[in-house]
């Protein structure tokens, strides 16, 4: 039978949870200032790239799976606060909220321009039908729920080689659940980066994991570690592309850790899931059972991490907005940067910026998100009743 879940309960928040979130807001907005600021070339084409532009993408790697399985945990949580069927409309409702949200202000924040003929399913429509999802599947026995996440994460590159054509009329629903590509809908057309699975899948387990994982974590993050490396070693299976000798050390470490992304491999969730957990567990050791503050200078990222979604959407239009000064102060031009992606903006291209000006940017970006961030941070604490306070 479902879990029942009694009516709400104070609990206290999971300060290790705040301050990993608010780390991978944080290591994310440097992804989103370099893309502004780099528009040309692919940063893990090993043809093309260099040691120091592949760690700046490949560190942000861990922000989307980490930001799923809180969300998970984080759900767990509020289910210690919310009946069984509360919790459930929430999921459902906040999920719908999310892919609003992506379709409409979150695709304006990217291109600062608008037409009602291109979308795209990035990290926020994924993350959405994810919750939407997992409003579904809290409702069925936990080790079924535990079974279906296990499914798609561990068995999802056995189907790599399955394509969207072989299902014909259908073939929409598997670019929705599993190959990127486009749908068109009348008119308009659907780009769709992050198919679902197995990022349900994800959230799926981080909402069992809420469940007793966090006093394993120390246990349960180095196995995972451990698994990566045995399995990414053998290139027997769990990514479509296997990692080869290169031509120096650095660029084979580079090919071993360069796991796909779209959509996440099991190397890949392994990889980032692994010392994410860990950190979880370490800082819950540090903390020991919350008789012991975190270090004062980790503040300022914990309040980001409560503040998720709020900081998510600001930090779209900003790193969008230094991308426009940076170019108008280096070219006076900055009109690629006000036109859809299927639009012809390629041809004004420039070059891309120097590395350095990205991280003066993203330190830019994260230091003048903190005074509007700690604002609505404490907005929801002095309106702990506001519903709709949860759905930023």
């Amino acid at each position: 039978m479902p879990d029942v879940h009694t009516p709400p309960r104070p609990t206290p928040r999971l300060e290790s949870i705040d301050l990993l979130r608010g780390l991978v807001m944080v290591v994310m907005a440097l992804d989103h200032v370099r893309d502004n600021l780099m528009p040309l070339g692919d940063p893990v084409d090993l043809a093309t790239t260099d040691p120091a532009l592949f760690f700046t993408r490949i560190v942000t790697h861990y922000c989307a799976p980490t930001f799923y399985f809180l969300a998970g945990i984080a759900a767990y949580y509020a289910s210690r606060r919310r009946t069984l069927p509360e919790l459930s409309r929430f999921l459902v409702s906040r999920g719908l909220w999310l892919v609003f949200l992506e379709l409409v202000v979150v695709r304006f924040g990217w291109y600062f321009a608008w037409n009602t003929t291109f979308f795209e399913g990035l990290t926020i429509w994924a993350l959405g039908w994810s919750m939407v999802s997992l409003g579904v599947l809290i409702r069925i026995p936990r080790w079924a729920m535990v079974t279906v996440g296990a499914a798609m994460v561990l068995g999802h590159n056995a189907l790599d080689g399955i394509k969207a054509e072989s299902f014909g009329p259908l073939a929409f629903l598997w670019t929705v659940l599993h190959v990127p590509g486009t749908i068109h809908i009348g008119p308009s057309t659907l780009a769709i980066a992050y198919p679902l699975i197995p990022w349900i899948g994800v959230m799926a387990l981080g909402y069992a994991f809420g469940r007793g994982g966090v006093q394993r974590a120390l246990k349960i993050g180095p196995a995972l570690i451990a698994a990566f490396l045995v399995l990414r070693f053998s290139n027997l299976y769990g990514d479509p592309h296997p990692w080869t000798h290169q031509k120096s050390a650095v660029f084979t470490v580079m090919s071993f850790l360069n796991c796909w992304k779209y959509p996440p491999s099991l190397m890949y969730l392994l990889m980032t899931l692994g010392p994410s957990i860990t950190i979880i567990g370490l800082v819950e050791w540090w903390r020991k059972d919350g008789t012991r503050e975190l270090p004062e200078f980790t503040r300022p990222v914990v309040l980001f991490g409560r503040v998720p979604m709020f900081y998510y959407l600001l930090h779209i239009y900003l790193a969008h907005l230094v991308g426009v000064a940076v170019a108008l102060y280096r070219f006076g031009d900055a009109r690629w940067l006000f036109v859809m992606a299927t639009e012809s903006g390629n041809q004004w291209l420039p070059s891309n910026s120097p590395l350095w000006m990205v991280y003066a940017g993203w330190m830019f970006v994260v230091v003048a998100l903190y005074p509007a961030c700690k604002w609505f941070a404490g907005v929801k604490a002095r309106n702990p009743g506001q519903v709709w306070l949860s759905y930023l």
